[in-house]
């Protein structure tokens, strides 16, 4: 299974951003929850939110109304608009997929945000 992440760049604080990720390699039921981690520069890796496979969205409070996730117009993407964007959302971005019994991560994307 490979995630590939997209989107990720510069901001200034109060602007947007738009990621996606599209998984392959798997059967699209097999897929049971996808989402987004982040991990700021001497921060341990942190939930952003995800979503399951029946729609079902888990969001970190510190990011809620301000990111928002969904499903892609294909199978197997989720994207993650991100608006309002502040200092602290900067960091490297993780999508990551769960099936049955398996984790999978892709490779990260900067998100900086500029004050």
């Amino acid at each position: 299974v490979q995630l590939q992440a997209s989107g990720g760049g510069l901001v200034q604080s109060g602007g947007s951003l738009r990621l996606s990720c599209a998984a392959s390699g798997v059967l699209f039921l097999s897929i049971r929850e996808m989402g987004w981690y982040r991990q700021a520069p001497g921060k341990q890796r942190e939930l952003v939110t995800t979503i399951t496979s029946s729609g079902t969205t888990n969001t970190a409070d510190s990011v809620k109304g301000r990111l928002t996730i969904s499903r892609g117009d294909t199978k197997n993407t989720v994207i993650l608009q991100m608006d309002s964007l502040k200092p602290e959302d900067t960091g490297v971005y993780y999508c990551w997929a769960q099936t049955s019994p398996n984790t999978y991560w892709g490779q990260g994307t900067q998100v900086t945000v500029s004050s």
